[in-house]
């Protein structure tokens, strides 16, 4: 795994880099070695935040942690990253068993359906607009744990967005001109 790591508003030392390598070292047997990590440490007030994206094909994990101590904020980083690969996992046999390739899925362990995780969003992020088709825009969203998902329609060449309604289905917006 590639790591490009930056700090926001501080100076991310040596010893900090190793431990976020030795935590996401875990990562090693579902990732090859061309897959990079993005990592983002930051202060803001009495908190030290870590944000990580990693793009996998048309797919992008993401977490982000905020807590007073640094290396707690990256071991829970890793246990939110955790959770949503095993709920790729079982969304991809599910929908997509193309996608599915770029995975080692026989490393992940099965997550039962009634015990997934929650993530929350707090804030949105900038990401290049990527064509896909409805069904890997509305993976994506739920990957991201967001109620829409904004993206470039590979088959009309139109952004649309996709939303999650009140009765649990999904919704597209699609513009006309």
């Amino acid at each position: 795994m590639k790591f490009t790591i930056y700090g926001k508003n501080m100076h991310v030392s040596e010893g900090l880099k190793e431990t976020l390598k030795k935590k996401f070292s875990k990562f090693d047997r579902y990732f090859g070695q061309e897959t990079e990590i993005y990592a983002t440490f930051s202060k803001e007030k009495n908190f030290q935040m870590l944000e990580v994206t990693i793009p996998v094909g048309k797919t992008i994990l993401r977490a982000e942690e905020k807590s007073e101590d640094m290396v707690s904020s990256i071991e829970n980083v890793v246990n939110k990253l955790e959770g949503q690969l095993r709920k790729h996992k079982t969304k991809l046999l599910k929908r997509n068993l193309e996608e599915a390739s770029k995975f080692n899925l026989e490393e992940i362990e099965d997550i039962d359906e009634s015990d997934e995780l929650q993530p929350k969003v707090v804030r949105t992020k900038k990401f290049a607009i990527k064509p896909m088709n409805v069904d890997e825009a509305t993976l994506q969203m739920e990957l991201l744990g967001h109620d829409f998902f904004v993206f470039l329609n590979g088959d009309t060449d139109d952004v649309n967005v996709v939303y999650m309604r009140k009765d649990g289905n999904y919704g597209l917006i699609e513009p006309t001109f």
